[in-house]
């Protein structure tokens, strides 16, 4: 009889056992966030609620490469997903205009200013500037290397009738050209001008292989340079100064922008850190920054 008590009692208490055995591996499953939604011990990362932002920018900050560092790293901080447009800075407004992006990233003051003037654009910041150059080929037969004065330059290059690739595109890069072939007094025209209709990256490709002169913004020259033959020929004049600003499309015009998102670029762009790249971004490669950073 009492072996029989105690071969229940240990009956019982195996049961016992199991049950909560079977408890405690429930709990753990069900209550426990997924381990890849947490960024560090503690900390859980907050999607914005639209994290997807439309920017439309000119091809000078994509074939600089300055967009494949800033973006990632506003990315990774926000949660937001860039979706970035390269066209001329002439598209890239028309972008705007049209409500098709949330925000542009330009570098033609003029342009800028009436985009805000009109009513498509709000908040613009100044972000940064770098400047442009004249290259050409080694042999220089316009005898222009050296220069300081893109107007005397630009006129040596017409009497020549040396080749001289433009983008012809509307860019700001574009207009920068048209500005001072103004003030030259000359209308480029002839088999010696070519007008190309590109962005920066392929008229600079396009130059070497005419063994033409060409102006191009200094952060797109550096970078490249390695690849083509084209020399710097004129630089330092103070209508080859090149600034770009950031600006939001406006809302009230737009209601289905992602203002949010935009304004949160912004202020990054403009913020210390992104300031700090930028003036950091080239001088492991060049011993030179590609931008100089000038958020007020």
């Amino acid at each position: 009889m009492r072996k029989l008590r105690h071969a229940k009692h240990w009956k019982v208490l195996a049961l016992c056992l199991t049950l909560m055995f079977a408890v405690t591996c429930l709990a753990g499953c069900g209550g426990q966030e997924p381990v890849d939604q947490l960024d560090e011990p503690g900390q859980q990362t907050q999607a914005p609620e639209n994290p997807k932002i439309k920017l439309a920018t000119t091809t000078s900050t994509q074939d600089s490469g300055l967009l494949d560092v800033l973006l990632p790293e506003f990315e990774k901080e926000t949660g937001y997903k860039v979706d970035v447009i390269a066209v001329g800075t002439g598209q890239a407004i028309n972008h705007g205009e049209n409500g098709d992006v949330d925000v542009i990233l330009v570098h033609s003051r003029p342009a800028e200013d009436k985009f805000v003037a009109d009513g498509f654009g709000v908040n613009r910041k100044d972000v940064m500037y770098n400047d442009y150059l004249i290259i050409g080929p080694k042999d220089d037969p316009a005898g222009i290397k050296g220069g300081q004065d893109i107007v005397a330059a630009l006129k040596a290059i017409a009497e020549k009738e040396a080749i001289f690739v433009s983008r012809g595109d509307d860019s700001g890069t574009h207009k920068k050209e048209v500005k001072v072939w103004e003030a030259t007094g000359i209308t480029p025209e002839g088999d010696w001008y070519k007008s190309v209709g590109k962005g920066m990256g392929d008229t600079y490709r396009m130059a070497n292989e005419m063994k033409g002169y060409v102006l191009i913004d200094r952060a797109t020259f550096l970078f490249n340079k390695d690849k083509y033959e084209l020399e710097p020929m004129v630089e330092g004049d103070e209508l080859l100064f090149n600034p770009y600003g950031i600006i939001a499309v406006n809302p009230d015009k737009y209601p289905n922008v992602n203002y949010d998102g935009a304004m949160a670029l912004v202020e990054w762009m403009v913020s210390e850190k992104g300031q700090d790249m930028i003036g950091e971004y080239g001088k492991d490669k060049f011993n030179q920054a590609l931008f100089t950073p000038d958020a007020k």
